[in-house]
Formats: C-alpha cells, sequence, structure tokens
C-alpha cells in the first residue's frame, strides 16, 4: 500500500509537470498571444512582485487574510447552524419534511443569482460578503449531514437503548459519531464551493482579497496577475482539502468498515 501511495504521488506530480511543459510550449511557440496565456515565467515574476509590492493599496498578505478570513467565518457560520439543523431533519421525520424541501429549493441556484438580493437586504459591508460565501456552504452540510445520520445502523440505536441511553445521550454518542463521516465529506465539498463563490462575494465593493484581485485585474487585462490569484486560490484550497482528508482518516478510521 505504501509502494502504491508513492506510485500515485508521482503520477500526480508527472500529471501537474506535464501541463506546465505544455503552456511552455504553448507561449514559447506563441500559439496564443500573451494577453491570453502568458508565460509560467511571466506568472512567477508577477508572483514574486505581488508578493514584494502588492495590488491596490494592499499587502499581498492583506488580500490572502481577508479572502481566508471570509472563507473560514462562513465555514464555521455554517457548521455551526447546519450541522445541528442536519441531524433535526435526520432524525426527525417531521422536520424533514418541513425544511428539506425550502433547502432543496435554494440548493441548485448559483451564488450569483441571488447576490443582488443580498445586497439590497444586508448592503455591502463584510457581512454581505460572509452571508454569500457561508450559504454556497451550508446546503452541502446540511444535506450530507441528514443523510449521515440516516445511514446510522438501527442495531447501534436499539442497543443504545436497550441499555437505557437517552435521547440526548443516543444523538450524543450513537449518532453523532456515526454520521461523522458524512460531516466531514459535506464540510469538504461545501468548503470546494464556498471557495468557488469568494470571487463573486468579493464583487461586493471589496478593496481587498484574492477575489477582488483577480476581478480588478481582468479588467485592467493583467492575465499574468488574474493566473496568480486563480492560483494561489487553487493552492491553498487544495492544501484544505488534503487537511480535510487527514483529519477524516484519523478521526474516522471505521468508515467503510463493518463491524
Amino acid at each position: 500500500m505504501p509502494l502504491l501511495h508513492k506510485r500515485q504521488v508521482a503520477i500526480s506530480l508527472l500529471t501537474v509537470f506535464g501541463l506546465i511543459l505544455a503552456w511552455s510550449v504553448a507561449t514559447y511557440f506563441e500559439w496564443l498571444p500573451p494577453l491570453y496565456l502568458p508565460s509560467p515565467l511571466n506568472v512567477v515574476r508577477k508572483t514574486l512582485e505581488l508578493i514584494q509590492n502588492g495590488y491596490m493599496d494592499a499587502s499581498f498578505w492583506q488580500h490572502l487574510s481577508a479572502s481566508l478570513g471570509r472563507v473560514f467565518l462562513a465555514l464555521v457560520i455554517a457548521v455551526v447552524v447546519g450541522v445541528p439543523l442536519g441531524i433535526l431533519i435526520g432524525v426527525n421525520p417531521n422536520a424533514h419534511a418541513a425544511i428539506d424541501p425550502l433547502i432543496e429549493f435554494y440548493r441548485p441556484v448559483p451564488p450569483l443569482a441571488y447576490l443582488p438580493l443580498i445586497v439590497i437586504w444586508f448592503g455591502i459591508g463584510e457581512f454581505s460578503k460572509v452571508l454569500l460565501i457561508a450559504l454556497a456552504i451550508f446546503a452541502p452540510v446540511v444535506v450530507t449531514t441528514s443523510n449521515g445520520v440516516r445511514a446510522v445502523n438501527p442495531l447501534w440505536i436499539r442497543s443504545a437503548k436497550t441499555l437505557g441511553a437517552s435521547r440526548w445521550q443516543i444523538i450524543r454518542e450513537v449518532i453523532l459519531p456515526g454520521a461523522f463521516p458524512d460531516i466531514l465529506t459535506g464540510v469538504r465539498i461545501g468548503l470546494g464551493l464556498g471557495w468557488s463563490t469568494l470571487v463573486a462575494a468579493e464583487l461586493i465593493a471589496a478593496t481587498e482579497g484574492l477575489g477582488f484581485l483577480i476581478q480588478s485585474a481582468s479588467q485592467f487585462l493583467i492575465t499574468d496577475l488574474v493566473i496568480t490569484g486563480i492560483l494561489f486560490i487553487a493552492v491553498i484550497a487544495y492544501a484544505m482539502e488534503i487537511g480535510l482528508r487527514m483529519i477524516q482518516q484519523r478521526l474516522v478510521p471505521w468508515k467503510g468498515k463493518n463491524y
């Protein structure tokens, strides 16, 4: 298994290097104008320049921390509200009948569709940006949590009842641990949607953030800076995804096993 893991890592690295090589060849022979596709070297230079000098009266670290803060706060809100709501939907058929249609009604709607409403209702402050990202994360967390609750082995619940466990103890000691793998999966999916919504959220009168940087650079046709912003978001989102996978493997080693 470790050898297979190393082989998979090698394949992934070869894929990345192959993509960079193809990108370099395309720009070297100018198959596309530099305005459309700047070279990797120009992107690296622009990245170093961004880190050293910042962009639009804000340092790189201010842009980075602004986006990270918005996504993290939105994630906390979505998890704190979504997990209990998902558990309620999973254990209570009446709650499922009342709440699930509302979740399924707004879940397929892209965030840009309700962005104008959020601006009208809550203005253009920081709350609107965080709320838009939180709404993108919220639905996957609720849906996967409720599905995980309903998938808990009924035998575990009956055994807990036989031992005299109260309803709250069953939820805390049986249902929540049993649904935890699905909850983490929902957080992973929601976090990906949250990062994809970041650019839209930072359209709302933002002056800092990676999404703002991408939007502003695109208006001035600074393509290498646009690619730099996209790469930073992709690398950060991928690093968080890997971190969540490691947490999932460590905290829920029983996932996929039958006891």
